[in-house]
């Protein structure tokens, strides 16, 4: 018992350095002119507590200690997250409290005491709207009241980088993660885990409403975010447990990527024949996003070949999904943040 609780410990401790560190070097070199440290250190603070958040949540349903710091990494690192940061700081640490605030319900009682569970599970939601009360009340408002999800936002959920550029509310997990976020979904779906898709269906709902208690309706697709992060580690774990029987479902995987990598690169080839080449910008954004879709295609055949030969190949599969996923958040963080500071 007490090596399981260090060795727990351990890989919370890693997880937790990795974030500090890749966070220190997304942000630290966009405050360099700043004369107040204290702004960069808030960013770094916030974006990490949120990976971590989680991180922990995640490990009730994923197992492996990567799939669930890939997780993490796309809740804090993640588009949502960081356009976040064009407003106010407090913005972050809401979103940051978000997943430990789930905790006492995910965690919490059990046996006869297990239907508290329900009341704390409203936790994260007295807190967003405590949080917009108290600030209403003292004139702070760190997220514009009535901005909004709208239709032509889900371009983000396809194109993150182009709806980066264009200053647009952002939605999603990059490219990659797409192809476990299906994965993850289905299997959640065929478990019957209802309080996830209920969460996921109310938070993304909310956001498309109007203001409501002076809440800005878009803080609600963080709950959306948390689920389908949440979601991807656990595809992540079904991808690289997947068995013979589940070809199918990674194959409908690898058929998506590839659809999304020629929809991409048709609507490149498309703001590339603008005149005087006014859209060449948004274009070779969707060359980048069609190469990286096509890189999720790529990984996902192979696991699937893998999986059809009825070979494990565990360590394989982890390394491909993991080297894919990390390069994906690495460089296209850092587009994001550009973007946004």
């Amino acid at each position: 018992m007490i090596r399981w609780a260090m060795t727990k410990h351990t890989k919370f401790a890693i997880a937790a350095v990795v974030y500090l560190v890749f966070a220190a070097y997304l942000y630290r070199p966009y405050f360099k002119g700043f004369s107040a440290p204290q702004r960069q250190d808030l960013f770094i603070i916030s974006t990490c507590l949120a990976s971590l958040g989680c991180y922990v949540l995640s490990r009730r349903w994923v197992a492996g200690f990567v799939e669930s710091f890939f997780a993490g990494a796309l809740y804090g690192f993640g588009p949502f997250s960081l356009g976040l940061l064009k407003f106010h700081p407090t913005a972050g640490f809401l979103m940051a409290t978000i997943p430990w605030l789930f905790c006492p319900a995910v965690f919490g009682p059990k046996g006869k005491w297990r239907w508290l569970r329900v009341p704390l599970a409203l936790l994260p939601f007295v807190m967003v709207l405590l949080f917009f009360q108290v600030g209403a009340h003292f004139h702070l408002y760190p997220i514009p009241i009535r901005l909004k999800l709208h239709a032509v936002d889900w371009v983000g959920l396809m194109a993150p980088l182009v709806a980066a550029k264009r200053r647009m509310t952002l939605i999603g997990f990059y490219h990659v993660p797409i192809a476990a976020l299906t994965m993850g979904f289905v299997m959640l779906l065929k478990a019957r885990r209802l309080n996830i898709m209920m969460i996921l269906t109310t938070g993304t709902v909310l956001a498309f409403c109007g203001p409501l208690f002076n809440i800005s309706p878009v803080i609600w697709l963080a709950f959306s975010m948390l689920c389908g992060s949440v979601m991807i580690g656990v595809g992540m774990q079904g991808l690289v447990c997947a068995g013979y029987a589940d070809r199918k479902w990674i194959l409908a995987s690898t058929i998506a990527m590839g659809t999304l990598a020629i929809f991409s690169l048709l609507l490149a080839t498309k703001y590339f024949q603008i005149l005087f080449g006014l859209a060449s910008g948004y274009a070779r954004l969707f060359v980048e996003s069609g190469k990286m879709y096509l890189l999720g295609a790529v990984t996902m055949g192979i696991l699937f070949f893998i999986v059809r030969a009825r070979l494990r190949l565990s360590p394989l599969r982890q390394c491909l999904l993991c080297s894919t996923i990390a390069l994906d958040i690495f460089f296209h963080a850092a587009f994001v943040i550009d973007r946004i500071l």
